[in-house]
């Protein structure tokens, strides 16, 4: 018999095609196995980091607020068998505790659409556990300010988010920097000091890719919305990291979701004051912590904040600065879409208690009323978040 001795770039092919589906065997099992929603460690090596806004300077350090009682998942509620035949009831209003607190040293609370870790452990000893667990999720940390108690990480892809399709899973792996899902995400934690322990947000904001000209001959990076499930997603996974076993956080995170919300809108816009202002029908501890959190996923830099004066002090970066990532959103804020030499705006986002509602307005950087367009756009994306 003849034999036809293979050419180089055959000799590739079959190399490439061998090595494609050995990898897409393993990651299929793997795959089937672990069931990830989020996978951001396959494309560490592989992305290119988008620019970040230039580093912030942390003015002087806040008190930070007391935790306040109100709906409780208690990851180790399911620790203890009486409580775990009780967790298939249906979930009682978001105010009433469905587990005493001291039942372990992390939870899950939640109150309306808004959900944060609480831990007994203090806000120092929390901090180098966040570090460790945003780079175990396979995630850069660019932005690690303990004092302000704020930690962000650079926009990163998630991979589980392509087609696992016959073709990816056969020459997909060996030439995986090909594929991409259009869309980069980030995370900002935020940690507060609270009277019996640390409270620890999280806000997803995120990024897609989108072509532009009149022959879609390139692309740009405009916001899309922040994503719930991501946020709960993370959140649950740390509670694993604090201490919770993986199938206890999966369950205190479903729990916590299937606990029903108002219908009622809980914010609206108030007109003749003398600031852009709108009305929450929370108390003051639950307004300041919704205010964060939406301030948190619209994209604004908080510099500062101060409990006792219920004001937040916030700026946004000029998107040419912030390496063009963000023109859609600062467009949408200030009505105009193109990139420009904008210089920092600063405002205070002032919040204030009446009662079982609170009243949130709109200040310039000098702390004097804001009722231009500025302001009222601000209020309207407030309201959008709060509602």
């Amino acid at each position: 018999m003849t034999r036809f001795p293979l050419n180089p770039l055959a000799k590739a092919i079959a190399a490439a095609l061998a090595l494609g589906l050995a990898a897409a065997g393993c990651t299929t099992i793997e795959t089937a196995v672990t069931g990830e929603k989020v996978d951001y460690k396959s494309a560490t090596a592989k992305a290119t980091p988008l620019d970040v806004p230039p580093d912030l300077t942390q003015l002087q350090n806040d008190s930070r607020y007391n935790v306040q009682s109100g709906g409780t998942i208690s990851a180790t509620t399911f620790q203890n068998p009486q409580l775990a035949a009780g967790s298939g009831q249906a979930a009682g209003p978001a105010t009433q505790a469905v587990a005493p607190n001291a039942l372990g040293q992390a939870r899950l609370e939640r109150q309306g659409d808004q959900r944060w870790v609480v831990t007994t452990q203090t806000p120092e000893q929390v901090w180098p556990q966040l570090q460790a667990f945003w780079k175990e999720r396979g995630l850069t940390i660019s932005l690690d300010q303990p004092e302000a108690g704020v930690m962000e990480t650079e926009w990163a892809e998630n991979r589980a988010k392509l087609p696992d399709d016959l073709l990816r899973r056969t020459l997909g792996r060996v030439i995986d920097g090909l594929y991409s899902t259009g869309e980069r995400d980030k995370y900002r934690t935020r940690v507060e000091r609270g009277a019996n322990g640390t409270e620890i947000h999280i806000a997803h904001r995120g990024l897609r890719e989108v072509y532009v000209g009149q022959q879609k001959e390139s692309t740009t990076w405009e916001p899309r919305p922040n994503d719930p499930d991501l946020e709960s997603e993370m959140l649950s996974r740390l509670l694993v990291k604090l201490g919770a076993k993986d199938e206890q956080a999966k369950l205190a995170s479903q729990q916590a979701a299937s606990a029903p919300a108002s219908a009622t809108p809980h914010a609206r816009e108030l007109t003749g004051q003398a600031a852009a202002t709108l009305q929450v029908d929370d108390a003051f501890d639950r307004a300041w912590r919704r205010v964060g959190l939406a301030l948190d996923r619209s994209g604004f830099t908080v510099e500062d904040r101060d409990r006792t004066q219920g004001v937040y002090f916030v700026r946004y970066v000029d998107p040419a600065m912030a390496g063009k990532e963000e023109p859609g959103f600062f467009g949408r804020l200030f009505g105009t879409g193109e990139k420009g030499n904008f210089a920092p705006v600063k405002y205070r986002v002032r919040v204030v208690g009446q009662g079982d509602a609170s009243l949130i307005s709109v200040l310039d950087s000098k702390g004097e009323p804001e009722n231009g367009d500025a302001g009222k756009r601000i209020v309207g994306l407030l309201v959008d978040e709060l509602k």
